[in-house]
């Protein structure tokens, strides 16, 4: 799943992200850790794994 940054607080780890479909989603900082990145920023696309109702792993999206 992909979606868009809304807010990332980089003291912590955390934020949330707005997908495709208007939902506003938040990750906690070990869904931050799991995708090894040092910095998000809002406006930046990222690609989500999700397990349980919940995003486990934050990563950028990169072209092939």
């Amino acid at each position: 799943m992909q979606a868009t940054v809304a807010t990332f607080d980089p003291d912590t780890g955390s934020g949330t992200v707005l997908t495709d479909d208007g939902r506003r989603l938040p990750f906690d900082p070990a869904a931050f850790a799991a995708g090894g990145l040092r910095l998000l920023r809002p406006g930046q696309r990222v690609k989500m794994e999700v397990a349980d109702g919940r995003i486990v792993r934050v990563t950028i999206v990169t072209l092939p």
